[in-house]
């Protein structure tokens, strides 16, 4: 069984664990109004809020925005690990 959620559903809790959509627009220096329309009409996190939301409530990037942030995206250590790696076999290409 899958534990996965919907952005929507993440969506819905970081405007629970906030205490209401206006004090997470307030905690995401946007306006209620903005607040509001992510949950009635776009019902999802716009992508440059993801990562502090992230850090202020505690829901996944990769349950706010799976599109940007997947699951099977490898850790960033990795990332930085191949990229010098590439990098010294050019240099040892020299």
């Amino acid at each position: 069984m899958s534990t996965e959620i919907t952005p929507f559903e993440a969506l819905l809790q970081i405007v629970d664990a906030a205490g209401s959509q206006s004090k997470l627009a307030a905690a995401l220096g946007v306006s209620s109004t903005a607040a509001w329309k992510w949950v009635q009409s776009s019902k999802r996190l716009p992508a440059e809020y993801v990562l502090t939301a992230e850090r202020l409530y505690g829901v996944s990037r990769h349950d706010l925005r799976p599109d940007i942030y997947p699951r099977d995206y490898p850790p960033a250590g990795k990332l930085g690990r191949k990229r010098r790696d590439s990098h010294r076999l050019c240099e040892a290409a020299k």
